[in-house]
């Protein structure tokens, strides 16, 4: 599944719009030149149609010119909930 996404590095506010290239339950890897540090917290917003799927994470992997690799943290149930029909939806075109 392919997404649109922002990412707001944590506290200083700076913003990422890329696209992920893997998505799962607890969190996604996103294609960047440009990725953020290992460690650092982040607010990701995911676009799905016209949804938006938003949660706090952490970068767990970064990988220079390639992209890098966020888990999600603290997703609210709803927010849960919406990731959770998208992932089950059988059409695949995103």
């Amino acid at each position: 599944m392919v997404l649109a996404v922002e990412v707001i590095e944590l506290p200083r506010g700076a913003r990422l719009t890329a696209r992920t290239s893997d998505i799962s339950r607890t969190g996604c890897y996103i294609d960047t030149l440009n990725p953020i540090h290992q460690g650092t917290r982040v607010r990701v917003r995911l676009a799905h149609h016209d949804q938006v799927f938003e949660t706090l994470g952490s970068v767990v992997y970064s990988s220079p010119l390639l992209g890098m690799g966020i888990t999600f943290s603290e997703v609210a149930l709803e927010e849960s909930r919406k990731l959770e029909a998208w992932l089950s939806e059988t059409d695949n075109e995103y």
